[in-house]
């Protein structure tokens, strides 16, 4: 009974160690770390990932010098994604590997140092242009924004310029019938200045009125008798106005003025139209007094009859 007992004593000794030595199975791995987070690696081997748990047990190291006899003890901190290593380990309950040691080598450490030195200012400089990128988005927007409204203004713009040009050809027209009456009078009464005057009246008139008055009257009965008894003469007939009101209105009311004097000569005076010179229509030009006072506005709003004989028929 005794000897029976020893033996179940002895069974359950073997059964516990064999729990024991079978729990933590030895396991090794090769391969690349892609990834580390904290105490965790990530390794890329040929079975696929492992993960690999790093302890304060953890040793990690370097085979240097002819068959890796020297050893090298490093922190963990050399573990960076890119590196190649060697892990020893045991298994544990969630199949990760918890590391004993892990095994780098020296060339593709540093290698891997560059990889990883090249990575971090790689990320940050694509966060850099895509936020970069985001600011061209938005400044592109705003551009086009700006585009949008210039060629609206634009669009206004040639409208505008079309009806400025359609303006400007008109006035040019006006102006083009201006010079050629301009110029007309100006040769009719150059030509005038080859005559001796003979006779001379000024009719003035009231504001706004093309009226002449009665002691105006008189005055072209005497200026017309002088003229038919004269060979070859001409009667200049030349209107005014002053400065009131607009430019057009006073043109067209030195003219009316003009044609009233013309009338009387004509009608009272016994003056054949074919010696009165076309009138004159000087507007507010050409004023006998300054426009500032009202004696002055009285005087330029006239009509100057002259008397005209040629110089060559006078001097004969």
């Amino acid at each position: 009974m005794h000897r029976k007992t020893i033996v179940i004593s002895l069974m359950a000794l073997f059964f516990m160690a064999s729990v024991f030595a079978f729990g933590g199975d030895k396991t090794k791995v090769k391969g690349m770390i892609t990834a580390r987070t904290g105490e965790t690696l990530i390794v890329k081997s040929a079975d696929g990932n492992v993960t690999v748990v790093l302890t304060d047990n953890t040793v990690t190291k370097d085979d240097k010098g002819l068959f890796g006899l020297e050893k090298q003890h490093l922190s963990s901190v050399v573990l960076i994604p890119g590196l190649k290593v060697k892990v020893d380990g045991t298994s544990d309950e969630q199949g990760r590997v918890v590391a004993k040691t892990i095994t780098t080598d020296g060339d593709d450490l540093e290698t891997a140092e560059m990889i990883q030195a090249g990575l971090n200012p790689t990320a940050e400089q694509v966060a850099a242009n895509m936020q970069a990128i985001e600011t061209n988005r938005k400044n592109v927007a705003t551009n086009q924004q700006n585009i949008a409204a210039n060629q609206q203004d634009i669009a206004a713009n040639k409208e505008n310029i079309a009806t400025n040009q359609q303006s400007i050809a008109a006035h040019q027209q006006q102006i083009a019938a201006n010079m050629k009456d301009i110029q007309e009078n100006t040769d009719r009464f150059t030509a005038l200045s080859e005559y001796d005057t003979k006779g001379e009246a000024t009719v003035n008139f009231n504001f706004g009125s093309s009226r002449v008055s009665a002691k105006d009257q008189e005055e072209l009965k005497k200026l017309a008798q002088t003229a038919t008894g004269l060979t070859g003469y001409i009667i200049e007939v030349m209107g005014y106005a002053d400065s009131t009101g607009n430019a057009a209105m006073n043109t067209k009311l030195s003219e009316d003025r003009a044609k009233a004097v013309i009338t009387y000569l004509v009608q009272q005076g016994n003056v054949p139209v074919r010696h009165i010179v076309a009138p004159g229509a000087m507007g507010e030009y050409g004023p006998a007094a300054s426009n500032e006072t009202k004696v002055g506005r009285a005087e330029n709003r006239r009509v100057v009859v002259k008397v005209l004989v040629n110089k060559g028929i006078a001097g004969s």
